[in-house]
Parts: C-alpha cells; structure tokens; sequence
C-alpha cells in the first residue's frame, strides 16, 4: 500500500463520492478472473484494489470523526501491526 495514493483518493471520495471506488474495485475485482494475466499482472491489480480499499477505511474514519491526518496514520499503523504479526 502507498500512503500517498491512499491521500489522493481519499480526496477524490471527498470531492465526488465513494461509490467511484466502490465500482471500481467490482471492476478490478472481476479482471482478477482473465486466465491470461501474468502474476506480475495480478500483482498490480492487486494493489490498486489494496489502495481503493484502504482508501474507503480511511474515508469511513474521517466520516466517524478523525481528522484526515489522524485518520491516515491510525490506517497505516493497522496495515503495519497486521505486517509484523505474520
């Protein structure tokens, strides 16, 4: 996950609306399915679909009450312990 694609769709929910990520992970989500893609294929659908998500978590903070900045840090240390615990 990138930080900073994170931030720059976060503000995109903020100036448009979260169901734009909503159906674009739909739509990376079901290209996952074409036989012919290359692992390293997969691997970068497989991050964006990461960030779009990761985005919607941080934008569902924000909308409970975080500031954006709390919000993004609290995000990444989540992702982080998840890391260290495997």
């Amino acid at each position: 996950m990138k930080l900073t694609v994170i931030k720059q769709l976060t503000q995109f929910i903020k100036d448009n609306d979260a169901d734009y990520l909503v159906e674009t992970i739909e739509v990376l989500e079901n290209l996952t399915e074409v036989p012919s893609l290359k692992d390293e294929e997969l691997d970068v659908i497989g991050e964006l679909i990461s960030n779009l998500y990761g985005a919607l978590e941080v934008h569902k903070s924000i909308k409970e009450g975080k500031d954006k900045k709390t919000a993004l840090n609290d995000f990444m240390k989540r992702v982080l312990g998840s890391i260290d615990k495997e």
